[in-house]
């Protein structure tokens, strides 16, 4: 197998996103019973969502719990239709990342590089391919979101 050299590194998981109609019920289990702290919130008309974001862990390692339910159940993006909605991972370069993925053929979900609920760069792999660009999440929607420096130094630390 040939190695590819990329300009950029997946530096590890980021966060997990959880959809359901009524976001409560996640609170239940997650919060209540699983110990999670919660750490903020964030509503979007736009994105469709009005979620609650939980952590586990702590420091650079600490990775988002966030529990949504959509602002509308009749509109897209339909953030509980999919229990599990999205992965989150930390890249090191997110510009280059996504013009690297891009010209590979990788397709990315409409809005473009942009702030997300917890204040990093944001952008979605998109979860199904098309023509133009085929590979995709295979399903699943990929959140790349840009690590912040402590991030970044403290997973070079841990691979050192």
């Amino acid at each position: 197998m040939t190695e590819v050299v990329r300009p950029f590194k997946v530096l590890g998981i980021q966060q997990i996103a959880i959809g359901a109609t009524d976001k409560t019920r996640l609170q239940k289990l997650w919060v209540d019973m699983l110990g999670l702290e919660l750490t903020g919130t964030f509503k979007s008309e736009r994105e469709n969502v009005d979620e609650d974001i939980c952590a586990m862990g702590k420091g650079p390692f600490k990775v988002e719990v966030d529990l949504m339910q959509p602002v509308d159940i009749e509109k897209k993006p339909a953030v509980h239709a999919t229990p599990l909605n999205h992965v989150g991972i930390w890249i090191d370069d997110l510009p280059k990342a996504v013009e690297w993925l891009t010209a590979q053929g990788v397709r990315f979900a409409p809005g473009g590089i942009r702030k997300g609920a917890a204040g990093f760069d944001i952008c979605f792999l998109h979860p199904k391919g098309n023509d133009e660009f085929p590979i995709s999440g295979e399903g699943v929607l990929i959140e790349m979101v840009q690590a912040p420096t402590e991030v970044i130094e403290a997973f070079a630390k841990l691979a050192a």
